[in-house]
């Protein structure tokens, strides 16, 4: 088959969860002999794309500046939406699907209109489905209602749709989807390497994803202090990047905590691997998150985690309090510090049970299911019997 794939960000030219899985599928569609094209934004210097072995990467548009004030521009995705509508419309009838991320919307509405009659099929990864009271809380009252009616407008275009979690499936049928979404069953397709105690530095917490206001990384960085009040030898390694990065290095030279945090910024997808086998557990403050793959990559090795609870985070139905980790209340310094304690004293009772945890689970946490289902929706395969148990 001839498939396009479409989102605005490529791994690991920037670094996401929605990215790794789209770089993913790419990469085993064309390992299955699919003509794969990939249309993204420029994230890279010169005119050469990056390579994806049997994938053409094409950079339609530059990247330009994507957060203004931790909140994504307007500009860009707009651009980059208009341009997929000129790609599609000029060689639409050379793809038999189109696979495009829901967000940030203009790309999907430009898949939509460039489809005339129907030249492709028109598949869409809804990570996220955001109810109308956050849109309001995340972007203002008027900017908020008018990405409401855009993600209303998007629910309603034709397709067939893909969550990574139940709550978003759920979401999306209640904003006026017609169909029946399938849920994929996992994305992870990284090593199973329990690392063994010796090699686990019982005081190191780590967290691994962007730096925007959303991920609140400044709250973890103040609940880190206060669990330090009572656990001194406690250390803190941040990866990745965002336009909160700076004013979270800020955050610690004012704490004081310059020689406990560690702010190593993007890193290669290795060393951020290795940080995370070591760790005693990976922590997030995040309060939105569409899935939560960080949690099952700290799984794989046998690493706890800690994640807040909260009605937009989905990362919270990947956590058992007490067999995997430790789901803190909110994100308070005093509740989510609380958490981290609980989990890194622990110990190896709980890395054993998280391991544990992910064996039993390996089925539904692993990208090979999804990638099948997907495969059958681009064949057009009768599925619903295989879909049942994921189905809302």
């Amino acid at each position: 088959m001839r498939i396009c794939l479409v989102y605005d960000h490529l791994f690991p030219q920037t670094i996401g969860g929605t990215e790794r899985w789209m770089r993913d599928l790419a990469l085993r569609l064309a390992a299955l002999e699919h003509d794969v094209t990939y249309l993204t934004m420029r994230h890279w210097d010169g005119d050469a794309s990056p390579q994806l072995p049997g994938v053409n990467v094409v950079g339609l548009v530059g990247a330009g500046r994507l957060y203004a004030d931790d909140r994504r521009t307007f500009g860009p995705p707009l651009r980059f939406g208009v341009a997929v509508w000129r790609h599609l419309r000029r060689h639409g009838c050379g793809y038999d699907a189109v696979h495009t991320a829901a967000f940030p919307y203009f790309p999907l509405l430009g898949a939509a209109a460039a489809r005339g009659g129907g030249r492709y099929m028109l598949l869409v990864d809804w990570h996220e489905v955001w109810t109308r009271g956050y849109w309001r809380r995340y972007a203002g009252r008027v900017r908020g209602t008018i990405g409401w009616l855009v993600q209303r407008a998007c629910v309603r275009v034709p397709h067939r749709a893909f969550c990574d979690a139940r709550m978003h499936a759920a979401r999306l049928v209640a904003e006026g989807y017609r169909g029946v979404p399938t849920v994929l069953p996992g994305l992870y397709d990284g090593p199973v390497d329990v690392s063994p105690g010796e090699a686990v530095d019982e005081d190191l917490v780590v967290y691994a994803g962007r730096h925007v206001a959303e991920k609140r990384v400044d709250a973890l960085v103040r609940a880190f202090a206060s669990a330090r009040e009572q656990r001194p030898a406690l250390r803190l390694e941040l990866y990745g990047d965002g336009p909160t990065r700076s004013a979270v290095e800020r955050l610690v030279r004012e704490l004081g905590l310059s020689g406990s945090v560690s702010v190593h910024g993007r890193r290669p997808e290795e060393e951020v691997a290795s940080a995370l086998a070591r760790a005693a557990c990976l922590a997030t403050a995040s309060e939105r998150e569409g899935y939560g793959l960080v949690v099952v990559e700290a799984a794989a090795r046998g690493t706890p985690s800690v994640v807040v609870d909260g009605p937009e985070n989905a990362a919270v139905e990947l956590v058992s309090d007490g067999v995997n980790g430790a789901i803190a209340p909110g994100a308070e310094p005093d509740e989510l510090a609380s958490a981290i304690l609980r989990v890194v004293a622990a110990g190896r009772p709980l890395r054993e049970s998280t391991a544990q945890w992910f064996e039993e689970n390996a089925s539904r946490l692993r990208l090979e299911r999804s990638l099948e289902l997907v495969v059958a929706e681009y064949g057009g395969a009768r599925v619903e019997d295989a879909l049942q148990p994921d189905r809302v």
